[in-house]
């Protein structure tokens, strides 16, 4: 059996995960968490087999959160998920230790065959998402994919800039002083070739990294 932690800060999307794993005998959904924060408190108290992990939600983040459950349990497996197959993740994910990437409107059946390989050790990333990674690396291009050129510390601080976090909140998360904090925003702002955080959280917006729900 596969005991599984679903991680999203929408009810809804939950349920849906829900409804689709617990259709089969050999995968148990064990709990649920809306929050990084939350699912690091759960992975502590009772791990899990394997972590769904959203990316984008408030607070720390998919990345951070993934980061963090495999220091606290190196044995667990996290499978991310977002809404975009071109978003900037899969290799900030694979740094944090995600095994496997799936997009949100995956089918069902891939979903699954996701859980189960990741489950018993094996990579897994969603076919969307492998044709666009080996068009760019064919083409020579995967620093020109979307922030790609930005480093796993500073995706983590990107995503809690357009969340409108502040700077000391932001420190607190991170364990990080205020003044790197604002180090990293000014590098992002180079790299990015943006102003302003209102500019950057428009960029982050055309390139999914914010889901237009929210």
């Amino acid at each position: 059996m596969i005991r599984v932690l679903l991680v999203d800060d929408h009810e809804l999307v939950r349920t849906g995960f829900r409804h689709i794993l617990e259709e089969v005998a050999d995968i148990e959904v064990v709990g649920e968490a809306a929050s990084g924060e939350e699912a690091i408190s759960y992975v502590r108290e009772t791990p899990p087999d394997l972590v769904l992990m959203d990316v984008n939600m408030p607070g720390i983040g998919g990345i951070e959160a993934t980061r963090r459950i495999l220091r606290v349990n190196s044995n667990l497996k996290v499978i991310a998920l977002t809404v975009h197959s071109d978003s900037p993740f899969p290799s900030q994910l694979h740094e944090a230790g995600a095994l496997g990437y799936l997009t949100k409107g995956c089918p069902a059946e891939e979903m699954l065959k996701a859980v189960r390989l990741v489950a018993s050790g094996k990579p897994y990333v969603s076919n969307e998402v492998s044709q666009k990674l080996a068009l760019a690396q064919m083409s020579g291009h995967v620093d020109d994919l979307p922030f790609g050129k930005i480093s796993q510390r500073e995706m983590q601080v990107l995503m809690m800039i357009i969340q409108g976090t502040k700077t000391q909140d932001i420190s607190d998360s991170l364990c990080l002083s205020p003044k790197t904090v604002s180090t990293y925003r000014h590098r992002l702002y180079e790299k990015l070739e943006v102003e302003t955080d209102v500019e950057l959280t428009h960029l982050a917006m055309r390139h999914g990294l914010v889901e237009s729900q929210k």
